[in-house]
């Protein structure tokens, strides 16, 4: 995943609609009408939020006669868990390492002279 799309990918995502939107199209494919239903907005600024996931390849828009479902792209999604799970790998690491630490202090405090 390159960063631009990575960025535009995380730009999208950063907007509490479009991750609702996201949400409900992982139910499966809707409207411009369904998906505007629990918001307190116009069709048109739902449009606006479908544009920008739709370029950053997250959803894409059917033409099925006058109705455009939307759709979740998974391969997307995939991309960005892929982007995650590196540093997932890493912090987990991170904290086993820790944890051997904490385990040798406390193991070498139960072992040495009481008071």
């Amino acid at each position: 995943m390159q960063t631009d799309t990575l960025s535009a990918t995380f730009a999208a995502l950063a907007d509490p609609t479009r991750r609702a939107i996201i949400a409900r199209l992982a139910e499966g494919e809707a409207s411009v009408n369904e998906l505007a239903a629990p918001f307190d907005m116009s069709l048109p600024a739902v449009s606006k939020h479908l544009k920008v996931l739709e370029k950053a390849g997250l959803i894409s828009r059917g033409k099925e006669a006058q109705w455009r479902p939307a759709r979740l792209e998974p391969h997307m999604m995939k991309s960005i868990a892929d982007w995650l799970e590196q540093y997932r790998r890493f912090w987990e690491s991170s904290f086993d390492r820790l944890d051997g630490y904490l385990q040798n202090i406390q193991k070498a405090d139960d072992s040495g002279p009481s008071n």
